[in-house]
C-alpha cells in the first residue's frame, strides 16, 4: 500500500498548512512532522536493509556459541533445544509488541517517545526519563559487549597461531579493544547509504555461517560425541549440574535466547533512516525475529547432537556484529538528546551536513563503551556484569511503553502492523515475560555464590536507575525543572501564521496524515 503524501489540502476542520510550514515533501516525512520531528537524517534503508541490520545485529551462532554456558550446566542438550523453544513463544511476544509501536510512531527516539506519549500525565515526563536512560545505557553496554567479545576472539586466535606461546594481558586485549571501538567509531561516522549497502553482504555471511555450522557440525564430530534423538528431545538427555533445582537449572536455559534474540528496538532506531518506516520498522523486526528464532532452533538441535554427554567440558567463544550495534546506539542517542535528555545534548544531537549522520553521538557512544572496557583490569566478574546491563536496561526499557499503552487512556493509533483484538493478550504475554526474565537475569549462575562469582547486574542496573532519577531530582538544577519529554523540532518558516504553535503545527499534520491515511485504505478496499 503506497503512503499517503502531503498536500496542501486538509479537512475543512483543520487549519491550512501549505507544504513550505512544515517541510514535508513524502509520506515518511509527513508521518515524522505528526510526531513532532522535521527530517535531519537522510533516509538510505530499505526495508531489505534495515532487516539486515536487526539480523546482522542478532549474530546467531556467535552469540549462541558465548552463552551457550548459560545452557550446558542448566539442562544439558535438552535444555539447549527445549529452553530455546519454549523461549521462542515469549520473545515472539515481545517482538510483536514493539513491532505494532514501532508501526505507529517509527522515530528513533522509539522507546521513550512512546513512554511519554502514552503514559499517565503525572508520571510520563519522570517514565520518559527512566526509559531513555536504560535504552541509551543498555545501547552503549551491548556496544561494550560485542567489541571486548571481538577482543577476545582476536587475542585468542593470537594465542593458538603462536602455539599457545603467546597469552595477551589484560592490557593487550583492552588495547585491541580500543583499537577496534575507534575502527567501528570511523565506520559509522560515514553516510548512511554505505552503512545500508553493507547489511546485504553481513546477512549473507551470517546466513552462510548458520547453515556451515548445521551442515558442518554433524559431518565433522567424532561418533563418540554424537547424541541420539532420545538424549536430545526427552529428559532423559536433562543434565544439571549448575546446583540449582532441576525446574529454576530450566529456567536459567532461557538466558541463551533472551542474550541472543535483545535487540528488537534496533530498526525502531534507524527508522528516521528507513523508507515506508511504518511499514519497514515491524517487518524487519518481525522478520529478523521469525528468522532468528527459527535459525537458532536448527544451529541448537545441529549442536545437542552433537555436544557429547561432558557438560563440563563444553566452552563457548564470543563474537558480534558491533558495527551495526555502534549505529544503532549512536542513533538512541542522537532521538535522547535531540529531546534535551543528556548531557551536552546541543552537541550530541549535531548533524554532520556532508554525512547526513550523527558523528557526535557515534563518538560519545564509543567513548562511553571505551571507559566501560577499563573495568577489565578488575576482573572478568566486573566486566561481565556491564554486558549484563544490556540485556537488564532493554528489557525495563521494552517493558515501560508496552505495559503504558493499555495502563491507562491515550491516543494511541495504529499503524499499517495492527494486532487488532490480539493486540491486548500479546501485549499482557510480553510484559508479564519480561518482568519475570528481569527477575531470573539477577540470579547467580549457581547458589551459594562468593565476591567471585556474584551477579553484580542488580548492583550496576539498580545504580544507573538510582542514578537517573538522583539526577532527574536534583534541587535546582534536575530533569524534573526542565525536562518535558520529547521536544518538536518543526520550523515554523510561514510568517503568515504566526497564530500558529509547534505543537499545533504537530498535532494537525497527524490529523492530515490519519485522514489521508483513512482515505486510502477505503479507496483500496472499494
Amino acid at each position: 500500500m503506497r503512503v499517503p503524501s502531503a498536500r496542501a489540502e486538509t479537512a475543512p476542520d483543520l487549519p491550512r498548512f501549505p507544504e513550505k510550514l512544515t517541510g514535508v515533501t513524502d509520506g515518511d516525512e509527513l508521518l515524522l512532522a505528526s510526531l513532532g520531528y522535521k527530517q535531519e537524517l537522510r533516509r538510505e534503508f530499505t526495508p531489505w536493509e534495515l532487516f539486515g541490520l536487526g539480523f546482522s545485529i542478532i549474530e546467531l551462532f556467535p552469540s549462541i556459541a558465548s552463552v551457550l554456558a548459560y545452557a550446558v550446566p542448566n539442562g544439558g542438550p535438552f535444555a539447549v533445544v527445549w529452553g530455546w523453544a519454549i523461549s521462542s513463544f515469549f520473545l515472539l511476544a515481545v517482538g510483536l509488541a514493539i513491532a505494532e509501536l514501532g508501526s505507529a510512531a517509527p522515530t528513533s527516539g522509539g522507546l521513550y517517545y512512546w513512554t511519554h506519549k502514552f503514559s499517565s500525565p503525572r508520571y510520563k515526563n519522570v517514565l520518559s526519563w527512566v526509559v531513555g536512560y536504560s535504552n541509551t545505557i543498555g545501547l552503549i553496554a551491548g556496544v561494550a559487549g560485542v567489541d571486548w567479545g571481538f577482543s577476545q576472539q582476536v587475542m585468542a586466535a593470537a594465542s593458538i597461531g603462536s602455539n599457545l606461546s603467546f597469552t595477551p594481558t589484560s592490557a593487550q586485549t583492552f588495547g585491541v579493544y580500543a583499537a577496534i571501538l575507534v575502527t567501528h567509531g570511523l565506520v559509522c561516522s560515514v553516510a548512511a547509504k554505505y552503512i545500508a549497502r553493507l547489511q546485504t553482504i553481513y546477512v549473507t555471511l551470517n546466513t552462510l555461517l548458520c547453515f556451515a555450522i548445521i551442515i558442518g557440525v554433524p559431518a565433522a564430530t567424532p561418533k563418540e560425541f554424537k547424541n541420539s534423538a532420545k538424549v536430545v528431545f526427552t529428559s532423559s538427555g536433562f543434565q544439571n549440574i549448575s546446583g540449582w533445582p532441576d525446574g529454576f537449572a530450566f529456567v536459567l536455559s532461557f538466558l541463551v535466547p533472551i542474550w541472543t534474540l535483545g535487540g528488537y528496538d534496533s530498526p525502531v532506531h534507524i527508522s528516521e533512516e528507513a523508507s515506508n518506516a511504518s511499514f519497514a520498522v515491524p517487518w524487519a523486526i518481525m522478520s529478523a525475529t521469525v528468522a532468528g528464532l527459527v535459525v537458532g532452533w536448527g544451529i541448537n538441535i545441529a549442536l545437542a547432537f552433537n555436544m557429547g554427554t561432558d557438560m563440563e567440558a563444553i566452552a563457548g567463544s564470543e563474537f558480534g556484529q558491533p558495527m551495526a550495534q555502534l549505529t544503532v546506539s549512536s542513533r538512541q542517542i542522537f532521538a535522547f538528546s535531540r529531546d534535551g535528555g543528556l548531557p551536552f545534548s546541543r552537541f550530541l544531537r549535531r548533524v554532520n551536513k556532508h554525512t547526513h549522520t550523527p558523528i557526535h553521538a557515534v563518538w560519545f557512544s564509543a567513548s562511553i563503551a571505551l571507559l566501560f572496557g577499563l573495568l577489565s583490569f578488575a576482573g572478568a566478574v566486573a566486566i561481565s556484569a556491564i554486558f549484563s546491563l544490556g540485556v537488564a536496561g532493554q528489557y525495563l526499557a521494552f517493558l515501560v511503553p508496552v505495559s503504558a499503552r493499555w495502563l491507562g487512556k491515550n491516543d494511541f493509533k495504529p499503524g499499517r502492523f495492527h494486532l487488532g483484538i490480539f493486540s491486548l493478550p500479546v501485549a499482557t504475554t510480553a510484559a508479564l515475560w519480561m518482568t519475570f526474565i528481569l527477575v531470573v537475569i539477577m540470579f547467580p549462575t549457581s547458589p551459594g555464590p562468593t565476591a567471585k562469582t556474584m551477579n553484580y547486574t542488580v548492583v550496576v542496573w539498580g545504580g544507573v536507575i538510582i542514578l537517573s532519577l538522583v539526577y532527574f531530582y536534583f534541587p535546582k538544577y534536575g530533569g524534573v525543572y526542565w525536562f518535558t519529554g520529547p521536544v518538536s523540532t518543526l520550523e515554523d518558516s510561514d510568517s503568515s501564521r504566526g497564530d500558529v504553535t509547534i505543537e499545533e503545527k504537530g498535532l494537525a499534520v497527524g490529523k492530515v496524515y490519519q485522514q489521508e491515511l483513512q482515505v486510502e485504505v477505503s479507496g483500496n478496499r472499494s
